[in-house]
């Protein structure tokens, strides 16, 4: 089969596309072939590493995909060949990720796609999805598992509202009955923003962004999910209401700390949530798979530029141009066609 691997780390270049010997489910294992492999920040961090180095041995990226099941293990019930499926982590402290053509998974890494679901938008869950979730619900007085209407009355400011943790963090609030509101850098991402369901976008290059929150939310913001903590903070604080949660899962490149103000905080109750979806709790995790099912199950995930996720694609081959398209910070989704 084709699989495209890494054998030390560094720059895209370090990828390269050859063939390798099937493997085969076993107990409580599923096969799935993969249709289309989403690729995501953390993958071409991973591959990059901090600096060059060998592996003990070949890497295949990326966590996210969709395909069919072709092969089952023993003790595997829930799955059967032909079944369409997205996976999720499926490369984290595994050597197997979904850039390949087919990638064997424990069972619970391996999610049933409905069939009014794409492939595109089954790869396009994981991580993003995944991460937006936990942002959500890291809320003190948010259920542990979104549903339509469990965030009702709730108001969320979604910061980097184009982006694909942040379109997936719209959505999902959107579904869960919260009234979103986003921010953005450009009129062009703002229509974005406006395409995956924000009710409000405020353009925060423009002066006084937290007057404009502010007006929006007069009580203040309930949830923040926050993509660039460091330059946000100040911010954040001033424009959540009292008891608010601020969830950060990413910061800008290069930064590494970031100076809270302690008293505006205490005086608000604000929770300061940091995440990594890939070391979230078993429960929480499991929760967000079930969650982002039913969201999809409802139409709820889209993805595509009508609904505020362009796509890039890129045939298996080119997987390194795909890694380096997300390294630049292509808007969007980049996907990965797999033969």
């Amino acid at each position: 089969m084709k699989a495209v691997s890494y054998s030390a780390t560094g720059d895209s270049d370090v990828l390269t596309l050859g063939d390798r010997d099937e493997s085969h489910a076993g107990p409580g294992e599923v096969r799935v072939r993969i249709h289309v492999s989403g690729v995501n920040p953390t993958d071409w961090k991973a591959r990059r590493g901090s600096g060059p180095a060998e592996l003990p041995r070949p890497q295949v990226p990326n966590q996210d995909g969709a395909g069919v099941v072709d092969e089952v293990g023993d003790g595997v019930t829930a799955f059967r060949p032909g079944d369409r499926v997205w996976v999720w982590d499926a490369a984290y402290q595994r050597p197997d990720g979904t850039a390949q053509q087919l990638v064997v998974l424990p069972e619970r890494l391996v999610v049933g796609l409905p069939d009014n679901v794409s492939f595109d938008e089954g790869a396009s869950f994981g991580i993003p999805a995944l991460t937006a979730h936990r942002a959500l619900t890291s809320y003190e007085y948010a259920p542990p598992e979104l549903a339509p209407g469990s965030l009702e009355g709730r108001t969320v400011l979604v910061a980097g509202g184009a982006g694909a943790v942040g379109h997936a963090a719209i959505q999902l609030a959107v579904w869960a009955g919260a009234t979103v509101i986003a921010t953005v850098s450009s009129h062009e991402k703002a229509e974005l923003a406006r395409a995956a369901g924000a009710h409000h976008v405020v353009n925060y290059t423009d002066p006084d962004t937290a007057a404009a929150i502010g007006a929006l939310a007069p009580r203040g913001v309930d949830i923040v999910v926050e993509v660039n903590v460091s330059a946000n903070v100040e911010l954040d604080v001033k424009v959540t209401g009292r008891n608010a949660t601020i969830a950060s899962y990413a910061d800008a490149p290069g930064a590494e700390t970031v100076t809270i103000p302690v008293r505006p905080s205490m005086a608000k109750n604000l929770r300061w949530q940091f995440l990594l979806t890939y070391t979230v709790a078993d429960e929480t995790k499991d929760a967000a798979v079930r969650a982002v099912s039913a969201a999809a199950a409802d139409g709820a995930l889209r993805v595509g530029e009508e609904h505020g996720l362009p796509l890039t694609r890129f045939p298996l081959e080119q997987t390194a141009a795909a890694h380096d398209a997300v390294e630049k910070g292509v808007v969007g989704k980049v996907l990965i066609d797999v033969p």
